[in-house]
Formats: C-alpha cells, sequence, structure tokens
C-alpha cells in the first residue's frame, strides 16, 4: 500500500487539473493562433506560466486504484500488476482465468 500523503497528493493534482483544464486549453489555444498578434500571444503565455503547476494534466501521476501503487500499472483496468495478481487469485475479476501448467 502507498503512503496515503502521496495518493491524496496526487488526489489534488487531479483536482487542479480537471479545475483549470478549461481555462488552460483556452490559453494554449489563444498561443498557438498564428492570426493573432505577437503581444496578446505572448500575454497568454504569462497567463499560462502564472497558473498553478499542479493543474497541468501531466503532473497527474497514474496509480492503482486498489492499492495506490505508482509502478506496473494497467490503464484498461485502472490497477497495478500486483492487484490484478491478488484479485484474480480470489476470482473477482470476471473473465480472468490464471493458468498454471
Amino acid at each position: 500500500m502507498a503512503k496515503t500523503s502521496s495518493i491524496e497528493k496526487n488526489n489534488k493534482r487531479a483536482a487542479l487539473a480537471k479545475q483549470y483544464a478549461d481555462k488552460r486549453s483556452a490559453l494554449k489555444a489563444t498561443i498557438k493562433d498564428q492570426n493573432l498578434s505577437i503581444e496578446e500571444r505572448f500575454n497568454a503565455t504569462l497567463k499560462l506560466a502564472e497558473l498553478p503547476r499542479n493543474s497541468a494534466k501531466v503532473r497527474v501521476r497514474n496509480r492503482c486504484e486498489v492499492s495506490g501503487r505508482p509502478r506496473g500499472y494497467y490503464r484498461k483496468l485502472k490497477m497495478s500488476r500486483i492487484a490484478l495478481r491478488q484479485l484474480g487469485n480470489l476470482g473477482q475479476i470476471p473473465g480472468l482465468v490464471k493458468s498454471s501448467w
């Protein structure tokens, strides 16, 4: 199990990313728009830089929903390989057949 503080820090980042998503995308669209003047685009760059760093989606780490583990994460299942194995052994994942030979 991961540290509770690490999990909560990541949850806070995810909430900030969701909160600022629209504002960030609008500023990025302004920055990329070649029809606007250089001053307007530069001001948009400065405003983007003023936003909290943790509001960027890139800063959110994929973590296992079961254990909070940051490594060995399967996106499709939203869990780590270890949690998948444990739940698979218990028969709690439908359609998963554990083979042995």
